[in-house]
Order: C-alpha cells, then sequence, then structure tokens
C-alpha cells in the first residue's frame, strides 16, 4: 500500500461521504489498485453515521475503505493514531472530512515524499470552497507570534504566509499532512492530550526536535470548509487551552506564565466588550476560554 488516508468523523456523516466521494472520484484506479487506502474513524458519533457511511461503501462497490469505531470521542490526535493503527501504506495522509479533493494532488505528494528522502512531512495547500488560498503553513508560536495570533493578524498575512514554492517550513496544517509512517511512528503520533487545535503545530515541533524536515507543497486542489466540522467558539476555546498546553510542554515556566497572563487579559477584555455592546457570542466564547485557563 502506497498511501493511507485518514479521516476523522464526528456526527457529520455527509461532509464525510461527500469527502469519500471525491477521494474516489480522483483516485477509483488507485484504490483497486491497492495503492489508496481510506480510513475513517468515527469518534462515538452515536448518531447513526457508522451505517450510513458504511451503507454508502456497500453501495458503491469502494474498495480499500474502512470504517472504525471508537468507544469515545478522543479528539483529532486520539482519532487519528486509532486510524493509524489500521494503516498499511508507506505514507499516512491525515485530511479533515470537511474536505473535497478537486486533482491528483495528493498522489503526486506521495511521490514527490518518495523521491526525497531527506523530507519527512509534506503539508499541502488548502483552498476555500471559493477555490481561493487558505493559509496552509505555519510558525511556531514564539511569544511575538502568539501575540499576534491572538490579535488577530493571522488574518492579513502577518504571522504566516503561503510558500508559492515547495519550501521547508516551520509547521503545517493538519487538515492536510502528510507524513511518513515510520517517522510518525517513531514520534508516538499526535500528542493525545490536545483534543483539538495546535495538534498540528506540536507534532511538527517534535519533528524538528528530533532532526525531520517539513516542507510544503503548494500543487494539489482540495477545497476546505474551514470550521466546518466545528463552531468558531469551540475552536477559541481550544486554541486558548492547546497554546498553553504547547508552552508548558516546550517552553521556560517565564514563557509559559507571560502567556497565560496575555491570554487572560484579551479573554477579560473581550468579555466586557461582549457585556458592553450585547455580544452573547463575545460574552460565552470569552468566559468559556477563561475558565479554560
Amino acid at each position: 500500500m502506497f498511501i493511507s488516508i485518514i479521516t476523522i468523523n464526528y456526527k457529520k456523516k455527509d461532509l464525510t461521504i461527500a469527502c469519500l466521494k471525491s477521494l474516489y472520484d480522483q483516485f477509483k484506479k488507485e484504490f483497486f489498485q491497492d495503492q489508496i487506502e481510506i480510513i475513517i474513524v468515527d469518534n462515538a458519533s452515536n448518531d447513526g453515521s457508522v451505517e450510513s457511511i458504511r451503507g454508502f461503501i456497500k453501495k458503491n462497490n469502494y474498495l480499500n475503505s474502512i470504517i472504525l469505531e471508537s468507544k469515545e470521542n478522543g479528539g483529532f490526535g486520539k482519532g487519528n493514531n486509532l486510524g493509524v493503527k489500521s494503516a498499511k501504506g508507506e505514507f499516512l495522509l491525515f485530511l479533515n472530512n470537511d474536505t473535497t479533493t478537486e486533482d491528483n494532488g495528493i498522489l503526486q505528494m506521495a511521490k514527490y515524499l518518495k523521491e526525497h528522502a531527506d523530507i519527512s512531512i509534506l503539508g499541502g495547500q488548502l483552498r476555500n470552497t471559493d477555490g481561493s488560498f487558505q493559509v496552509s503553513v505555519g510558525s511556531f508560536y514564539s511569544l511575538g507570534k502568539a501575540i499576534l495570533l491572538l490579535l488577530g493578524m493571522q488574518r492579513f498575512g502577518v504571522v504566516d504566509k503561503n510558500p508559492v514554492i515547495i519550501k521547508q517550513v516551520e509547521w503545517v496544517k493538519g487538515g492536510l499532512l502528510m507524513i511518513k509512517k515510520e517517522v510518525f511512528e517513531d514520534l508516538n503520533g499526535f500528542d493525545e492530550n490536545i483534543f483539538m487545535y495546535t495538534e498540528d503545530m506540536e507534532l511538527c515541533y517534535r519533528a524538528k526536535l528530533k532532526g525531520y524536515k517539513t516542507y510544503f507543497y503548494p500543487n494539489v486542489t482540495v477545497l476546505h470548509a474551514e470550521h466546518g466540522s466545528t463552531c468558531r467558539t469551540f475552536a477559541i476555546v481550544n486554541i486558548y487551552k492547546n497554546l498553553l498546553y504547547f508552552y508548558k510542554k516546550h517552553k521556560s515556566y517565564a514563557e509559559y506564565m507571560i502567556l497565560k497572563i496575555i491570554l487572560i487579559i484579551k479573554a477579560v477584555f473581550l468579555s466586557i466588550v461582549g457585556k458592553l455592546i450585547g455580544s452573547s457570542y463575545l460574552l460565552k466564547t470569552y468566559k468559556e476560554a477563561l475558565r479554560s485557563i
């Protein structure tokens, strides 16, 4: 097996089925030739997702399409780690279920990794559903970068920018992340203490510490309905919590405390703003963020 594609489903069976169909439309021959497999991990949806997806696979005779049932919703990292245990591919591709694949770029990514022994992780270019680019790479969050992120500057391209050529980067987004299986196993997979968000950065950070190189590959077309499987409040709360976890695990105590103070100040300020302008979204989101710190 050349590529094992792993995706997580949690109560979004329609998104997952659309993702699966797009992959089969592009790579039917490779699925039938045992070059590509897809492993769908259902994170205890308990909403009929497993039966619907399994029925779709059977109805369309999709070979090398497997659905695994997790007994718990352990989040992105834990779910993907479970999927890897059943993976037979030389290369692993972690792909969000709220994506559709529009060309054969995924296959070209694996071929590029195969041809370049010095590269261990390869991230691909994600696009919005209108075809415009999403930021698909990142810089490790120094305090300065973390502050810019928390100020919302990433939307202006101040924090991170996608390279337009194949190039070494610090980390790539987990929505379209390919890694050599032997490297993933050497890293002991995703950190399961991170439920969702920043697990991709943390994995690439540990990879860098071990001397593995991460590159960005722009020549692929995968459309991504950003936050299609989660809500914005959930994302913000988890980014708060996980940034602190990352700093506690990998940075000095002083840096950890400075970041914590910055997070508290922002959450308190936006909670007050929310109350003043009558925004239940701001009030709810940043109260939850404060409780998570």
